[in-house]
């Protein structure tokens, strides 16, 4: 699995929590050293004439993993606030010497997308991109129905390609953080583990077991050690929310 797609899964999962008007921030620990901020803001708009929710996510790298490979990631989103189904997708990445930028349009009552880099493409119903799939399963109500150790499937359109993303639950544990000591949800996006991650299983996400939905941790388990992503600061109209 490339680096890109490890910075994908880190933005992806900030969004279970995304609600208007909310601003969280992320710091990403390699052992004792800070290599990355995350942002995500959120907000009311509109979209050809409708009601819509802007998701705006910004990841880069900081200090000396930004010195040996510098990545600046930016991500929007605009999404129906009664489906959380997206109308329009934006990827914006540098990495290094890697660039890519494109545009998708989803037209959901039709399966089908228009990607400004491939053209028409048709898609399974209630296909996402990659980084509202966090968001469409938060206010699904996928993580209330399970107990530990169910499984479940997201369509996603990521990276100019379709596929299906399959999510393990599992179950419940308490994590300590900025926001004090909450009971969360333990998620595991089942993916390749390619040449970064040390198994398949090498993700874990920790969403707060409450209305919020706030992801405090994210966990990456490397060939080359642990990747932490921890809650940093976290705004609620424009008032902050961490002591």
């Amino acid at each position: 699995m490339k680096i890109q797609l490890i910075i994908s899964f880190l933005l992806a999962a900030i969004l279970v929590n995304a609600q208007p008007h909310e601003e969280l921030k992320y710091h990403m620990k390699y052992g004792f050293f800070k290599g990355g901020e995350a942002i995500l803001s959120v907000e009311d708009t509109t979209y050809e004439g409708k009601e819509a929710i802007h998701l705006l996510l910004d990841g880069n790298t900081v200090g000396v993993t930004n010195m040996l490979f510098g990545v600046h990631d930016i991500y929007e989103s605009i999404v129906d606030p009664k489906t959380y189904l997206p109308y329009k997708a934006i990827r914006n990445i540098k990495e290094g010497n890697y660039r890519w930028y494109n545009e998708a349009f989803f037209f959901n009552d039709r399966d089908s997308i228009y990607s400004q880099r491939s053209g028409p493409k048709k898609v399974p119903h209630n296909t996402v991109d990659f980084v509202t799939a966090f968001f469409y399963m938060r206010h699904t109500n996928y993580l209330d129905q399970f107990e530990g150790g169910e499984e479940f499937s997201i369509p996603v359109f990521h990276a100019d390609e379709h596929f299906v993303m399959k999510v393990k639950y599992l179950g419940k544990t308490k994590i300590k953080s900025k926001l004090g000591t909450k009971e969360c949800h333990i998620i595991q996006p089942r993916i390749d583990k390619g040449k970064v991650l040390n198994s398949n299983s090498g993700l874990k996400f920790y969403i707060t077991n409450d209305e919020h939905r706030i992801p405090l941790l994210l966990e990456f388990d490397l060939r080359v050690g642990a990747l932490k992503c921890e809650l940093h600061s976290y705004k609620k109209n424009g008032i902050e929310q961490v002591d």
